[in-house]
């Protein structure tokens, strides 16, 4: 008997894998984080067949929030090939059998994300589940969970906003590359999960809903459709994004999207598109336009 063959063999699993109650319950914590943007609501985070720091809270909200007809895309870094974002879509496949998985954006109804969001532009009918592995923006500040929530309660963030000085004066701007702190709807200071500065502004009044989950840490958070979602910052020290002047993709020639810096095997250093759907999609339609002479 070969090894796939077991592999498929396996059945019995709950649709979805989770049992029905964990996801009644994933659904209405759901509901208080979306009537509470960017609050943190604690939920009874399950074991998942993968390691916790994996993708369990994101993976645990997806399993939540799939029916029939649903498209998921699983997306690594910007990827949809890394081993993370694979094993995750094969688990989904298995578990709900009139669910398709695409590597489509614009085609996803789900998109399960670690660390970056789509460059291409999300449609009010689509909702984005983040992995995070630090749901806690005070951590940093504040090391007893206790203390941070009555921050929150009482909006007290003098700490935080000491932290961003203290980082202008040792680095001469704030030095976070990522995970940067925002503001949530004008109330509750929000940790983004690990993206880069650059993904941040697409959170801000966007057309979609956004739903962050923390496995190993048992939070659910959610920023809703046209909430405003700002980027802590002093007015002589603005905030900036990641600056990609003077480079462009060596795949699809794109200057308008996040890069990532790779040194090739002659140490020259090249740039490509950190979305590889994006990139693909570019790609795709230059070879049309060419063989169709446009």
């Amino acid at each position: 008997m070969a090894l796939k063959d077991l592999v498929h063999a396996q059945t019995g699993y709950n649709y979805a894998f989770l049992d029905e109650g964990s996801k009644k319950e994933i659904r209405r914590k759901l509901l208080k984080a979306v009537a509470l943007p960017g609050y943190q609501v604690p939920f009874g985070s399950r074991e998942m067949p993968i390691g916790r720091g994996w993708g369990t809270g994101g993976l645990q909200i997806t399993l939540a929030l799939l029916g029939t007809g649903d498209r998921v895309k699983v997306i690594d870094q910007g990827t949809d090939a890394s081993v993370n974002a694979v094993n995750i879509r094969r688990l989904i496949e298995r578990t709900t059998p009139d669910v398709t998985t695409t590597l489509k954006t614009a085609d996803a109804t789900i998109i399960q994300t670690r660390h970056r969001i789509p460059e291409e532009r999300l449609r009010a009918d689509q909702t984005l589940v983040f992995q995070v592995p630090l749901p806690e923006p005070l951590r940093l500040v504040e090391r007893q969970e206790s203390q941070t929530r009555l921050m929150h309660a009482s909006k007290n963030y003098s700490r935080m906003w000491v932290a961003l000085y203290e980082e202008i004066v040792q680095h001469g701007q704030i030095a976070r590359s990522s995970n940067y702190p925002v503001l949530v709807g004008g109330r509750y200071i929000m940790a983004p999960s690990p993206i880069p500065r650059w993904d941040i502004e697409k959170l801000n009044n966007s057309d979609h809903l956004s739903l962050f989950g923390a496995g190993r840490e048992k939070r659910l958070y959610a920023v809703p459709p046209y909430t405003s979602v700002v980027p802590l910052a002093f007015e002589d020290y603005p905030f900036a994004i990641e600056n990609f002047h003077g480079v462009h993709c060596m795949r699809c020639g794109s200057d308008s999207s996040y890069l990532d810096e790779i040194v090739a095997d002659n140490g020259q250093k090249i740039f490509l598109c950190s979305d590889t759907a994006y990139c693909d999609e570019r790609v795709a339609n230059q070879q049309a336009a060419g063989n169709t002479g446009v």
